[in-house]
């Protein structure tokens, strides 16, 4: 089948509340900003210029509508975005705390994202991807857990590049070993894995990132594997070559979105120079465009409006 996007992504879209602020009468005030991983990712892959599309389930409600009408209006292809009738959207409220850092309060049970079927996955949108991006969250519950599985197995058959961002949401889980499988399933799946510091002592019961990189490479032969490591910054793991290139330095709001950028522009870095033959140097390129895509997008709030241009990433990095 023809190649006609570059990137699908399959997964979870919702609206993430952030604080925004006080009203007069000193109650919080919150701003609904259109997220969910996946989409965040293609939302950066499509200021790089690539060709995505989204699938996945919202509720037929007004942040349903919000969300199908932001990414159209981006230019990710939204045709195969499925309108629940009975299920509402999927809410996050994020609690920022003073160092950028947040924790989420979900409402979920159930949200549109998780009724996504099997039969409701457009299969052929997959095949006409050149590259298959998922995360975790939509294997917490069924029927959406099934419907991941089967887009896996035709995205392989496909040939397309399968990439891999786990996405840990503790809260969303009914136990850390249900989150765990599902990691492991992913890994024996993708051709890119981009993990985070804390996901992978998660993982492999290991301190040091190293050990832990090494646990994974070992177990489940992954090809590239991106570390984020937050501020500190990044690594790249490919065959016996390992690259590391420090974060940058910036006054960050929040942190929303940050690794979906870095991903985003991970993803774009090995759709540019293949899979196959990458050097320190090339490797060492994409982590140091991808730690400045995240940095910028921490100055901003919400994910999928707030992605980093292009100029400004080339600007950061120097180029």
């Amino acid at each position: 089948m023809e190649k006609i996007y570059d990137v699908t992504a399959m997964g979870e879209m919702l609206i993430d509340f952030t604080m925004n602020g006080q009203s007069e009468q000193g109650n919080n005030m919150f701003e609904a900003c259109p997220g969910g991983a996946p989409c965040n990712v293609l939302a950066m892959l499509n200021k790089l210029g690539r060709r995505t599309a989204f699938i996945g389930k919202v509720g037929q409600d007004q942040f349903g509508r919000l969300l199908k009408g932001t990414i159209e209006e981006l230019g990710i292809e939204a045709k195969s975005l499925v309108l629940d009738e009975d299920i509402n959207t999927t809410l996050a409220f994020v609690h920022t705390f003073p160092d950028g850092d947040r924790e989420f309060s979900f409402y979920r049970k159930p949200g549109a994202d998780m009724m996504l079927s099997e039969a409701e996955v457009d299969y052929d949108m997959i095949r006409q991807s050149k590259v298959f991006h998922f995360g975790t969250l939509s294997m917490t519950d069924e029927p959406v857990r099934t419907a991941t599985k089967k887009a896996l197995e035709a995205a392989k058959e496909a040939g397309c590049l399968i990439t891999f961002d786990p996405n840990l949401r503790e809260p969303l889980w009914k136990s850390l070993d249900d989150a765990k499988e599902a990691m492991e399933y992913g890994f024996e799946y993708c051709d890119m894995l981009k993990i985070s510091d804390n996901e992978i002592q998660f993982i492999s019961g290991k301190e040091d990132y190293d050990e832990g990189i090494r646990y994974l490479q070992d177990k489940y032969h992954i090809p590239v594997i991106f570390l984020t490591m937050g501020k500190e910054g990044s690594r790249a793991y490919y065959k016996d070559i390992r690259v590391e290139r420090p974060g940058f330095t910036v006054k960050a709001i929040e942190t929303t979105g940050a690794g979906d950028t870095f991903c985003g522009c991970a993803i774009n870095g090995l759709l540019k120079h293949g899979m196959e033959g990458l050097t320190e140097e090339i490797l060492g390129d994409i982590l140091t465009y991808a730690n400045a895509g995240a940095a910028l997008i921490t100055l901003k709030k919400g994910a999928i409006r707030s992605m980093p241009e292009p100029e400004q990433i080339d600007e950061m990095t120097g180029k």
